[in-house]
């Protein structure tokens, strides 16, 4: 165990903290049977599934929530590090030295002679930055994994940063109306006529992709607007279950318009 010994400032005291949190780590690795056997592979789904949880107490804004949940990550964050240095790969200060390396070049308008005034000057530098470190494309830092409404959002705000973007948010509007109508066209066919599946899911995506747009040019974010209305849907469904129950109706037995009946008042809560 670390006897090293911090001042009584709140730096000192995040310091006495991580400290700690690599002095834990090390016991758990060394004594703890399930942790030794851990490696990066058997932590990446338990780590996704942490990231997921903060999600969901930032728009909860459950601050005791968040606060343990950052704790969480943050001690994964911890192990991977451990466990590369065990590999004589990199440690925790490799990591945490090249962040603040990186984030010092990526910042010239802070630690340079660059100008930039607002959040757009800002973010075209960062991805003319990243072209210098090496990256072929604006686009090469969107992860393949992510989400497919997350990283629409993603590939649009890096496109923005490159200056490929629509000047107002009319034009924005009036794309978002030629996809939908394209999208339309695909089922205003004859009765008898079978659907292209193929062409109507192509057509989804584009209008899907230009509300994402649309959404982001408005600074509203499609993701956490979409998770709002799920929880919104879900604490209404809930509703109707447990208010029907106690009526004596089930689900299965009731007609829609009677499951509207409680639908309407969840609505008014």
């Amino acid at each position: 165990m670390d006897t090293t010994v911090f001042d009584d400032t709140p730096r000192g005291r995040q310091l006495q903290a991580f400290n700690r949190l690599l002095d834990v780590m090390d016991d758990l690795r060394e004594k703890c049977p399930w942790d030794r056997k851990q490696t990066m592979e058997s932590l990446r789904h338990l780590t996704i599934e942490e990231t997921y949880e903060l999600s969901d107490a930032i728009l909860k804004k459950d601050l005791p929530e968040i606060k343990k949940e950052i704790g969480d990550l943050m001690l994964h964050l911890v192990f991977y590090a451990k466990i590369a240095s065990e590999q004589n790969a990199f440690d925790i200060a490799d990591v945490l030295t090249a962040q603040c390396e990186k984030l010092i070049f990526r910042h010239p308008h802070i630690y340079g002679d660059v100008t930039a005034a607002t959040e757009e000057e800002v973010k075209k530098n960062w991805e003319q930055l990243k072209l210098k470190e090496g990256n072929k494309s604006v686009l090469g830092g969107v992860p393949g994994s992510l989400p497919a409404l997350v990283k629409a959002m993603r590939i649009q705000e890096k496109a923005r940063g490159a200056g490929f973007d629509w000047d107002d948010k009319s034009q924005v509007w009036q794309k978002v109306q030629e996809e939908l109508c394209e999208f339309e066209e695909e089922f205003n066919v004859a009765d008898t006529t079978t659907i292209d599946k193929e062409r109507a899911t192509a057509e989804f995506g584009d209008l899907l992709f230009s509300l994402i747009n649309f959404a982001r040019f408005v600074d509203i974010n499609p993701e956490e607007a979409l998770e709002r209305t799920n929880l919104k849907f879900i604490e209404r469904f809930k509703y109707l279950e447990t208010e029907a129950a106690k009526d004596g109706k089930r689900l299965q037995d009731m007609s829609l318009e009677e499951m509207d009946f409680y639908w309407n008042r969840a609505k008014k809560l």
